[in-house]
């Protein structure tokens, strides 16, 4: 689906979607626990991926217009399929919770997914009970039943490695260690998981280098409903700061989403209603990446996103796809060792941008139209149905202007 988007101004209200990444985890552990509701469900491809993930461990899930409700306890089978689509979040999660379950999965992915590292675990796991049938790529299966005990895990390259293990570990026989040999980056991502963990009655002991997990845990019945997320909310806040005018419902202001750090960086690089420059560090907030690239484009001074280097492993490498973006609109944008600088021409006009399959790109190619000088042209738009279906909806209903082409 190819998409031309029309300078434009966007006003009204609108109820940000809920958070994919608390959806995840909020759906992981009512299917541990059973007899448990989530609403406010936004059903993406990356959340019905994990839904069925866990259905295929043996969790019964009804779904209906915006929530999921789990009436039984988990039931494991002995073998397990799982098509994880192109949700990193769903592999990562779901390996050591198999894992640990004792059940012996075959996982499959699509787009990028197969080529995502995932040699952490094939490190760790196997010290612990686990075989990996792996050849660097998809479909591969893993075997065998986790056990307790040390797991030294590197805090630079995936957070998500830590919030598998976090789910995993309270549900095996022994207490379990987790050691971090490096800086714990995307450490917001880690407290979601801690808090929704806490919420189903697992506790998790942070120590002085990582994580004490108590085994022999239950996961207890508990209903939630998944409050909004704020990286998606950063497109309309980036909108508001190029002039256009809506105010976005739905948030939690006491969340622990590290993407609420969008309305600090916005209040500080926008000065008298101008948009000048700004550095931000993203090791913390890698999603906030492309739409502050965005931002930085149609600022009066330089901007510097750095600590950002793990982008160039997501479902494109979102620091090439930035920059061939905005370049492609009349920006500057050099890709560094580890983020982007952006250097000022004075705005952004038309042209064609290709999303790479990557649902950020399309949605920051989206707002950066709204002040171009023509029309942008997005290839490849229906990547937004892996985390918002509905963008263009709410963009449209909030006057933007936004059609579906052919081309040739």
């Amino acid at each position: 689906m190819n998409i031309l988007i029309k300078p434009s101004v966007l006003r009204g209200k609108i109820d940000i979607p809920a958070s994919k990444s608390v959806a995840h985890r909020l759906l992981i552990c009512a299917s541990l626990a059973g007899n448990s509701e989530v609403n406010n469900i936004n059903f993406s491809k990356d959340i019905e991926a994990t839904i069925q993930a866990m259905s295929s461990l043996g969790s019964v899930i009804y779904t209906n217009e915006n929530s999921a409700d789990i009436p039984d306890s988990i039931n494991p089978p002995e073998k397990a399929v799982i098509d994880c689509n192109e949700s990193g979040s769903t592999l990562r999660f779901i390996i050591p919770i198999a894992c640990a379950l004792g059940v012996e999965t075959e996982f499959h992915g699509k787009g990028r997914l197969p080529q995502r590292p995932i040699d952490i675990y094939i490190r760790e796991l196997t010290k612990h009970g686990i075989t990996f049938n792996y050849n660097n790529t998809m479909p591969f299966t893993v075997s065998g039943k986790l056990t307790s005990g040390t797991y030294e895990i590197e805090g630079n390259v995936s957070s998500q490695f830590i919030t598998g293990l976090l789910f995993a570990l309270p549900l095996v026989e022994g207490d379990s260690e987790i050691i971090l040999t490096s800086h714990l980056e995307s450490r917001p991502y880690v407290d979601i998981t801690i808090d929704v963990l806490r919420r189903y009655g697992v506790e998790i002991t942070e120590t002085a280098n990582g994580f004490a997990v108590k085994g022999g845990q239950n996961y207890k019945p508990h209903d939630e409903s998944v409050e909004g997320d704020y990286s998606q909310s950063a497109f309309f806040f980036t909108a508001n700061a190029l002039g256009s005018s809506v105010k976005i419902n739905n948030l939690n202001p006491d969340s622990v989403q590290g993407d609420k750090k969008i309305t600090e960086i916005i209040k500080s690089a926008v000065s008298d209603g101008k948009i000048t420059g700004f550095k931000a560090d993203c090791s913390d907030i890698p999603d906030l990446v492309p739409i502050l690239s965005v931002l930085g484009a149609y600022g009066s001074e330089k901007s510097v996103i750095y600590n950002a280097e793990r982008l160039r492993i997501k479902e494109s490498d979102r620091l090439q796809a930035c920059a061939d973006m905005l370049n492609n609109l009349g920006g500057n944008v050099t890709v560094t060792p580890d983020g982007l600088e952006i250097t000022p021409t004075g705005g952004l006009h038309g042209g064609t941008v290709d999303s790479y399959g990557d649902h950020r790109i399309v949605m920051s190619a989206a707002i950066a139209g709204l002040c171009s000088d023509g029309d942008v042209i997005i290839k490849g738009a229906e990547a937004v149905e892996k985390s918002y279906p509905h963008f263009f909806d709410d963009y449209k209903n909030l006057g933007g202007k936004a059609n579906v082409i052919d081309m040739e």
